[in-house]
């Protein structure tokens, strides 16, 4: 392939590679997909638009804004999108799944060491200076949403309603979103331009070249709209996700239905739905423990894919603490299939069945005014889930009778701010700030 430029760009497009030829390039994006959506985007732009020249950057923007209006993942569906674009269905399947794969295999294997290794002295050394890291990531979260998109004193206000709700009232995720999405639309009516969202990923206009798919291109005859092909597409995942919940039985079935509702509230990203997943999980069916939840997002954020992956950890130890199956091995991948299976469910269905549309319109999709209230909202919600996992970090021994049960920690205190600010005003990598943490902890452990 020849690197297009700002000054030198090809004249030709390049040879369409067949799906076989791309399986690679997808296949290594699953294992190097780290840092977040904005690197995982970042990194398909770098590789897609600018050296492989496969999709060109009006293309690539016009999938990425559907994409983020989307519930679940969008790295992962805007890979969806590119692949089924480029060969169909089968594009589909396979930049999907080798999307979430090398996760999957890592978090399901860190898992079964975690059951069986984690009260050695060492992987708990580790852990204690892991878990205040974990605090400062998802308050720097919360900064970061909330910098883009609380504009206002309104959306500020919308933000701390949805603390004060989920943190006194104990209100369930789904109906602060809801609320917050009624909000938006009355807001969106009565004062609009509080409810404009800023900023989006922008129009660009840099040439690498003309692309496999240009500006210009024609969608293929396999993303052509129907009415047909929609209602087909649809009953088929209705059949496949029914079928499967069918096949399922006892804590296995609660999973699967569990893991539908949280795929539909991914909403602002992975960050806005852990709270719900953590209300379900650890609260409601009792999955796992508090302190293994906030151990499984620092080893989500360690390893390649989309947060969101935290779902097969929650899975595996789900299996395993209710026993699905008598093999502890067997319980915790039948949890963990079953809850990756139906969180990534929805992503594939969202683009083979509205990709068609989204082709036909070709107009740049906006955020509307619930949206944009929805993810003022999430602030609150995330800033909920730094409390939480601060309070459960500082005062281990806590409980709802006794919430500043003795001991109190302050080694935890002092790495959650020194973690905060290497993130907020030293921009550092979270996995570099993550394997400082996990060093220190692991050093404490040695002198305590």
């Amino acid at each position: 392939m020849h690197e297009g430029s700002t000054t030198s760009a090809a004249t030709a497009p390049p040879p369409a590679p067949t799906l076989r030829e791309a399986f690679p390039y997808w296949l290594k994006l699953g294992f190097i997909s780290f840092g977040g959506p904005a690197g995982q985007i970042a990194m398909m732009h770098t590789e897609l638009v600018e050296k492989r020249r496969w999709i060109s950057e009006h293309r690539f923007l016009h999938a990425l804004n559907y994409c983020m209006l989307l519930p679940g993942p969008e790295a992962i569906q805007l890979a969806i999108y590119i692949a089924w674009l480029m060969h169909g269905i089968g594009g589909a399947i396979v930049a999907g799944v080798l999307f979430f794969l090398p996760a999957f295999v890592l978090l399901s294997a860190l898992a079964a060491v975690y059951l069986n290794f984690g009260d050695v002295p060492l992987v708990q050394g580790i852990f204690y200076g892991i878990k205040p890291a974990v605090v400062a990531i998802v308050l720097f979260a919360a900064w970061r949403i909330g910098a883009k998109s609380i504009k206002n004193s309104l959306l500020g206000g919308i933000a701390a309603l949805a603390f004060v709700g989920i943190f006194f009232f104990q209100i369930d995720f789904p109906w602060i979103v809801l609320a917050a999405a009624i909000l938006g639309a009355i807001g969106g009516k009565i004062a609009p331009a509080k409810f404009k969202s800023g900023g989006g990923h922008g129009a660009s206009h840099r040439q690498y070249g003309p692309a496999l798919i240009d500006d210009h291109t024609p969608p293929p005859a396999h993303a052509a709209f129907s009415w047909v092909k929609l209602i087909v597409t649809t009953l088929i995942f209705l059949a496949l996700g029914a079928g499967a919940l069918l096949v399922l039985a006892g804590e296995l079935r609660h999973m699967g239905e569990f893991f539908s509702g949280a795929a539909f509230l991914t909403i602002g990203g992975a960050y806005a739905v852990l709270p719900y997943v953590y209300q379900g999980a650890v609260e409601h069916f009792g999955w796992l423990t508090g302190a293994q939840m906030i151990d499984g997002l620092a080893l989500g954020e360690t390893t390649p894919g989309p947060l969101i992956m935290v779902v097969t950890w929650v899975g595996y130890i789900g299996g395993v603490t209710k026993a699905v199956f008598a093999d502890p091995v067997a319980a915790g991948l039948a949890g963990a299939t079953v809850a990756t299976f139906f969180t990534f469910l929805p992503s594939f269905w969202f683009i083979l069945a509205g990709g068609p549309l989204v082709e036909a319109t070709r107009n740049e999709l906006k955020f509307t005014a619930p949206l944009t209230a929805i993810t003022a909202a999430v602030v609150g919600v995330i800033i909920n889930l730094a409390v939480f996992f601060a309070w459960h970090t500082f005062w281990p021994k806590a409980t709802e009778a006794a919430p500043f049960a003795p001991p109190f920690e302050w080694l935890p205190v002092i790495v959650t701010i020194a973690a905060f600010l290497a993130l907020w005003k030293y921009q550092q990598d979270i996995m570099k700030v993550i394997g400082v943490c996990a060093l220190l902890g692991l050093a404490y452990s040695f002198l305590h």
